[in-house]
């Protein structure tokens, strides 16, 4: 099966998130299944060449589309981490992929939309017919109208179009002038049952058009999938219900063989992450805790060490975060914040909390991504809060049970379906992985907490249930690829 996904993030060269992971495990999971997986990302100049693997021009001037201008596009291949690349470079007099980040630009819109409509041309002229395109979010979604309402008159041929929803929080409204500047008709597209926004009439909603176009939807895990049915579909819930037929939650995995403390190079004692040598492994978190300690100058201490690996904004739940600190703090913890920030409200409320705190030894404050203090903060820490408002899917969860790293998480989305309370009676035993709370307020989280510092101090036999069972279960990409597998032979099959 000839599989393509149009993304605008590809781990570990054009990563911002969760998604930049997604692409790349789904990719390298589906082509190790023997399946051709191609991705097709703009050539950012955030992209460390060094990293790609025979890069080469496949098409030198693949002509721009009416109404954007003169410009040309340079299409590149290249290889990376076992998955084939086509590059998008467009010579545009705005420089749309060469701004120094992937997102932030107050042209964001334009700069995917005309991606979009690139991707979308260069399977044209290149004379490809996937089986599968396979889109992700707004931000390439809008390559199912425009395959279905120009590209396949034109001759292009796609079996299937499915569009992945990663999250549907943003959904890419924009102004009808947009679309018809790369040759969508607006006035025919400026309706309740296609493109047209279902809170301002007059503007267009891409993630709609998405879902409409489509042949058939997924998201990051099957609890979101109810969740967006609802409120927590940003007004799309009904849309989604009405397409439920072709709708389906596929959790996410992780990539095991980076994310493997046995074999990482990040830190200073490498273990096994198997609960046969659970001893082991606790031991050697201890020495890797000690060298943390002294490279980030925080006392190295036995109370139990929290963690935060995360992105500090709004969904992850920021005033939940900051209460952990102070409250794990409080009761004689210590505590790593590794937190990027992309809202300025959220970055001065937690640089002024990191002042308050400048000469605390039992905490230290990272505002920049650090792979490395990364790794290094999951193969030390005992806890790790993930607050969250609302999570798709989520990462952290897993590469922190495979670290040995017990999860105190707010029960939605993929942590709903991912860890399940030690303390809860319902739930088989061989399943308690972690700490869970219902609502999203401070006395839940410190409730968790509390049961948290019990356990690492007096219930060893319930710490150590939670670790052999986060350590047993296999987070590969592995079942969710032969999953999504499964899916694009059923969608195809349907034509037939």
């Amino acid at each position: 099966m000839y599989i393509v996904h149009v993304a605008t993030e590809l781990a570990p060269i054009a990563k911002v998130g969760g998604l930049g992971d997604m692409i790349q495990g789904l990719g390298k999971a589906l082509a190790k299944e023997g399946e051709q997986v191609e991705v097709i990302l703009p050539f950012y100049n955030t992209i460390d060449k060094k990293k790609l693997k025979n890069l080469k021009v496949e098409i030198e001037k693949l002509p721009s589309f009416e109404n954007m201008g003169e410009c040309q596009n340079t299409i590149w291949s290249a290889d990376v981490d076992g998955l084939k690349l086509i590059l998008v470079e467009p010579h545009h007099e705005k420089g749309y992929f060469n701004r120094g980040k992937i997102y932030g630009e107050e042209d964001d819109l334009l700069r995917f939309i005309y991606f979009s409509r690139a991707a979308l041309e260069y399977l044209l002229k290149s004379g490809k017919e996937p089986d599968i395109l396979n889109l992700h979010d707004w931000l390439t979604g809008l390559c199912a109208p425009l395959y279905k309402e120009i590209y396949q008159s034109l001759g292009l041929k796609i079996k299937k179009v499915i569009t992945t929803i990663h999250n549907m929080q943003y959904q890419g409204q924009c102004a009808p002038e947009k679309l018809a500047a790369i040759g969508l008709h607006p006035e025919s597209l400026l309706k309740k049952d296609k493109l047209q926004d279902h809170k301002k009439p007059e503007r267009m909603n891409l993630l709609k058009g998405a879902i409409v176009y489509s042949d058939f939807l997924t998201t990051v895990s099957p609890s979101y999938a109810e969740e967006i049915k609802g409120e927590k579909g940003y007004g799309l819930g009904p849309l989604l219900i009405e397409n439920a037929s072709k709708f389906k939650g596929i959790l996410n995995g992780i990539d095991t063989e980076y994310w493997n403390p046995a074999t990482d190079l990040f830190l200073t004692e490498k273990y096994m992450s198997d609960p046969s040598y659970v001893e082991e492994m606790i031991e050697a978190k201890k020495a890797n805790r000690k060298h943390l300690s002294k490279l980030i100058h925080i006392e190295y201490d036995k109370a139990p060490l929290f963690s935060v690996v995360t992105r500090l904004v709004k969904q992850k739940g920021p005033e939940l975060i900051k209460h952990g600190v102070e409250y794990s703090l409080k009761k004689g913890g210590q505590f790593i914040l590794l937190g990027t920030s992309f809202e300025d409200d959220v970055r001065t409320e937690f640089f002024a909390l990191s002042e308050e705190y400048r000469d605390n030894p039992h905490i230290h404050f990272h505002f920049e991504y650090d792979e490395a203090l990364a790794h290094q903060t999951y193969a030390s820490s005992d806890f790790i809060l993930i607050p969250s408002l609302f999570e798709p899917c989520g990462l952290t969860q897993m590469i922190s049970l495979r670290y040995g790293t017990i999860p105190i998480v707010h029960k939605v989305g993929g942590l709903k379906d991912t860890i399940f309370d030690i303390d809860h009676e319902d739930i088989p035993v061989e399943k308690r992985n972690g700490y869970t709370f219902d609502f999203p307020s401070k006395d839940s989280l410190s409730w968790s907490i509390d049961r948290a510092f019990e356990h690492f101090k007096h219930d060893t036999k319930k710490k150590m249930t939670i670790l052999k069972n986060g350590l047993k279960h296999d987070w590969s990409w592995k079942s969710s690829a032969l999953s999504y597998l499964e899916l694009y032979h059923l969608v195809i099959a349907k034509s037939r």
